[in-house]
């Protein structure tokens, strides 16, 4: 304790990154009261307990009843580190060459049930998280576990101010913090009720939740942001049926749209009906992907896991499953809508993305070397989510295999069962959607691409490819952790650990009364709804 406190007393002004104020700057001024209903294409999975989960149907109709420690400014597009803002640190400093991470608290913070918020809350969310030997508490699920597999301590000196204690350097970790996947929960409240309920300190507190209906939030009147929030209330619609959801919104029974939800030709459709609709094209974070179980064959077989990756035409996907809203790219989003994807005469270089005919011919190829043929068939089964925009990518797929040889059968599941499944491994081959949390390569990798990481659906292992994410994670210089970070998409792809095929687009659509609600290239770190105003 007394280490930190030193730490925290020597800190120089000039290493400080003050708070930045979330405000909105539009041209009109905002309007207080009003109610706003948002669209949410299914139940909450886990209910409130966003630590639990790895989906937008949780994340997104959560924001409002959480804050970070700090957050990607909500009125900004871009995800990047000059885009952070605090919420519930004021003020933060990296020490000791990125091996300490101090933040500053705000005072006078309460919980929605009265309590205070202290440096406590912070430590019991974040030992719980990493699962530390002395956690107080322990999560039925952790997905995110390994995004803190480099923090060896977390340190309260006092009631508001929190280090964070690092086995190595790691820039990217203060990225992670602003992910709507790390929320503060409260240190006198049980995890496991955040399924039921939300105990938060955010702009709004939960009023209601209705299962398979709505959720319905009302207005936190001792909201530690100043003025905020403007609206008195907002309901998250579940509404189940793709063509429902998109009725209600073009009836304006709806005022705000699903993030990821509106595909190209669906927002077409919608400003030709009502052409006063806003409609912002933004990247989502979100890859079509197969993953593949290496562990069990045929798939233990490398050949027969590139032959996949080499049978399915990327840009013919996109035609036809996303009617051109998606773009090809690596396991890392491609610029504009990312930070580390890799360029397009690197993409042509990777299977799957060079001439159609060819990259078939090579896929049968490679399945003949495995025994496999058109006139010996591979039969598997081919598992998704049973949402549309699952079995759109996975009907796509069963077609684009059979033309090499591969005969699927296509198995729906729903989505509490979904996770777990793939966890436990128990699938051959699987049409998924991932969406990275953050746009930072710690989490990205650690979470998906390493060895043991519960949501490494594929179970591949490989020691080139650790020391690689572990040498991007500690390299300070941009420019060469950009390399570094280049170097594993090929051989991640290379080695079809988890064969990518495209980055969706979205057409993030509400009505013009809506202010103050900016759509993020990522569509897990937006909709805190503290700035959004109703101009109506």
């Amino acid at each position: 304790m007394r280490r930190s406190r030193r730490i925290v007393v020597t800190l120089s002004l000039a290493s400080i990154a003050m708070l930045v104020a979330v405000a909105p700057a539009p041209a009109q001024t905002p309007k207080y009261g009003g109610h706003l209903n948002l669209m949410q294409r299914e139940d909450l999975p886990q209910g409130f307990a966003v630590h639990e989960t790895s989906t937008i149907a949780t994340s997104f109709p959560s924001m409002p009843c959480f804050n970070n420690l700090v957050v990607f400014d909500q009125s900004k597009r871009a995800e990047t580190v000059d885009n952070l803002v605090g919420e519930l640190a004021e003020k933060w400093s990296w020490q000791d060459n990125y091996r300490n991470l101090v933040f500053f608290l705000r005072k006078n913070v309460k919980w929605h049930d009265g309590q205070p918020f202290s440096s406590k809350d912070v430590k019991f969310t974040f030992d719980m998280l990493r699962e530390a030997p002395d956690a107080p508490a322990k999560l039925r699920i952790n997905p995110r576990k390994d995004w803190y597999s480099n923090v060896e301590a977390i340190e309260a000196p006092d009631a508001s101010t929190v280090v964070f204690r690092l086995k190595r350097p790691q820039p990217g970790l203060l990225v992670m913090l602003a992910s709507g996947y790390t929320p503060i929960y409260a240190a006198h409240v049980n995890p496991a009720s955040y399924r039921t309920g939300c105990i938060g300190t955010g702009p709004f507190k939960v009023k209601e939740w209705r299962k398979g209906e709505f959720v319905d939030y009302v207005k936190n009147p001792d909201y530690f942001m100043k003025g905020r929030p403007y609206l008195d209330s907002l309901r998250y619609v579940v509404i189940k049926e793709r063509g429902t959801r998109t009725a209600a919104l073009q009836a304006g029974q709806l005022d705000v749209s699903f993030p990821g939800e509106t595909t190209k030709t669906a927002a077409e459709q919608l400003k030709k009906a009502v052409p006063g609709l806003v409609v912002t094209p933004v990247g989502t974070a979100v890859s079509d992907n197969i993953i593949i179980n290496t562990k069990k064959p045929p798939f233990d077989n490398p050949k027969v896991r590139l032959a996949v990756s080499y049978a399915i035409d990327r840009r013919a996907l996109i035609s036809a499953v996303h009617q051109g809203g998606a773009v090809p790219g690596a396991s890392e989003p491609p610029k504009p809508y990312g930070v580390w994807g890799l360029l397009e005469k690197d993409l042509l270089a990777l299977p799957g993305y060079g001439k159609p005919e060819d990259m078939k011919a090579q896929a049968r190829k490679l399945l003949a070397e495995a025994g496999i043929t058109p006139q010996n068939p591979l039969r598997v089964e081919m598992s998704t989510r049973a949402i549309a925009m699952y079995v759109d990518l996975a009907s796509f797929v069963i077609n684009e295999l059979k033309q090499v040889g591969i005969e699927a059968s296509l198995k729906q599941v729903e989505t509490a069962q979904w996770h777990s499944l793939a966890t436990r491994g128990d699938y051959q081959i699987g049409a998924n959607l991932t969406g990275l949390g953050v746009d930072e390569p710690d989490a990205n990798y650690y979470e998906n691409y390493a060895c043991g990481s519960p949501r490494n659906y594929s179970q591949y292992c490989s020691e080139e490819v650790m020391k690689l994410i572990e040498q991007q994670s500690q390299e300070l210089n941009a420019q060469k952790r950009y390399q570094l970070v280049s170097t594993l998409q090929k051989k991640i792809e290379a080695d079809a650990a988890r064969p990518l095929l495209d980055w969706r687009l979205d057409y993030f659509t509400m009505w013009p009364h809506v202010k103050g609600l900016v759509p993020q290239d990522n569509i897990y770190n937006f909709g805190r709804m503290a700035d959004v105003w109703r101009d109506k």
